[in-house]
């Protein structure tokens, strides 16, 4: 009696069965995965948030399907500053080609609904996190990887781009900051995805929670994509990642590209926002005073991701482990030495030692030996971890 989409595979993985069964004996768990930023004892501005919560519950409800002009023209604001970080040469999205959802899955599906058929196809990047098959999957859309490579740096891979192309797809997913990789796109890649996007009449949906933890200097890296007019583009973010509020559950979208195309999505998506009506009111009113302290939020956050890496990459000199370099996010990526099987070492770390940790499988790595840290851990934890993890891989290559 159940629909197919709604088919998932139940069975635990090694790593979760280890990790329950060591909590019930009472054994700790130095978890390096941790990434919820109201659970490692970040130092935000409690009062000033709590205040802004609370002025949001005042007022009648007033529901728009975009969402309050008050909250978009506040995202609006906040997006500008990001293109003047980045120095896109962009122009502003104006609050009317913002819509407000609940989430950025939420967006997704939206956006699934809005440029996909049941049964065709996005292209989703390869490394990341293991969100958008199952969206596609409740979307009744197939989810095909592009792919990219790390050489001195991670880089679009361009064949692979333009080959995994169908005459069914529909749309280009990019994530940047990319999670777990850290990679932000560059003008050069953009263009690339653009190009690839006009040839086939593709949308572009660029995944940009992340996009206040970049990393100065910032170089060439494309801070946002909003107001890029090559294409039909889709800029995503919210309250979880740029505010450390995912329990808000606020998100935003801002759509830009050709303007009748521009129109014609903003009017679908209007029809389709109304329908469900899911952005609270309370928080869109709190969101403008929210927006404001960013900046305060961030420099917490930067201090925390910041010693944290430092810390990490002295500690792996003079080991067989190396550190991948970092434009944004909150995660970390080493490359283990050859000999080491990350999905059997990242089983043996836990058992033996108490330190969780991410292999690579679990965000589609290609090949053996990747593995990832959270930053986001407390620094007490984080030291411990990495000094228990440094210890064990180097006598898992010396047994080797």
């Amino acid at each position: 009696m159940f629909a197919t989409r709604a088919q998932f595979a139940t069975a635990e993985n090694a790593l979760t069965v280890a990790v329950a069964a060591r909590r019930a004996q009472g054994l700790p768990v130095i978890d390096l995965t941790a990434n919820n930023p109201t659970r490692v004892d970040l130092a935000l501005p409690q009062s000033a948030i709590r205040a802004a919560l609370i002025a949001g519950l005042d007022g009648t409800y007033e529901p728009d399907p975009l969402g309050l002009p008050i909250a978009r023209e506040a995202v609006a604001q906040h997006v500008a500053r990001l293109q003047h970080r980045g120095q896109t040469g962009f122009a502003p999205v104006p609050a009317s080609q913002i819509l407000l959802t609940a989430s950025t899955s939420e967006a997704y599906a939206l956006l699934l609904t809005l440029l996909c058929n049941p049964g065709e196809r996005v292209l989703v990047p390869q490394p990341s996190y293991p969100l958008l098959g199952f969206l596609g999957q409740l979307n009744d859309v197939h989810m095909d990887p592009w792919p990219s490579q790390f050489a001195d740096g991670w880089h679009v891979d361009v064949a692979a781009l333009h080959a995994a192309v169908t005459p069914q797809t529909r749309a280009i997913v990019a994530v940047s900051p990319n999670n777990p990789t850290g990679a932000v796109l560059s003008p050069h890649e953009l263009a690339l995805l653009a190009e690839v996007c006009a040839k086939h009449d593709l949308a572009l949906i660029v995944d940009e929670v992340f996009a206040d933890t970049l990393r100065p200097p910032l170089g060439d890296a494309v801070a946002t994509v909003a107001g890029h007019a090559a294409c039909l583009t889709f800029a995503l973010g919210g309250l979880s990642k740029t505010c450390l509020m995912p329990h808000a559950k606020l998100a935003w979208m801002l759509v830009s590209g050709p303007q009748e195309r521009v129109a014609e999505a903003m009017l679908r998506l209007e029809t389709m926002a109304d329908t469900y009506l899911s952005a609270a009111t309370p928080i869109q009113r709190a969101l403008p005073a929210l927006l404001d302290l960013v900046p305060m939020i961030q420099t917490v956050l930067r201090e925390r991701l910041e010693g944290n890496l430092r810390f990490l990459q002295q500690a792996v000199q003079r080991t067989a482990l190396d550190v991948l370099p970092i434009a944004g996010g909150w995660s970390a990526v080493l490359r283990l030495p050859q000999p080491v099987d990350e999905r059997d070492w990242a089983l043996f770390a836990l058992q033996e030692t108490g330190v969780l940790t991410h292999p690579g499988w679990f965000f589609d790595f290609t090949g053996d030996g990747w593995l990832i840290l959270s930053l986001l851990v407390h620094p007490d934890d984080f030291r411990s971890g990495v000094r228990t993890l440094i210890d064990t891989v180097s006598r898992a290559t010396a047994d080797a």
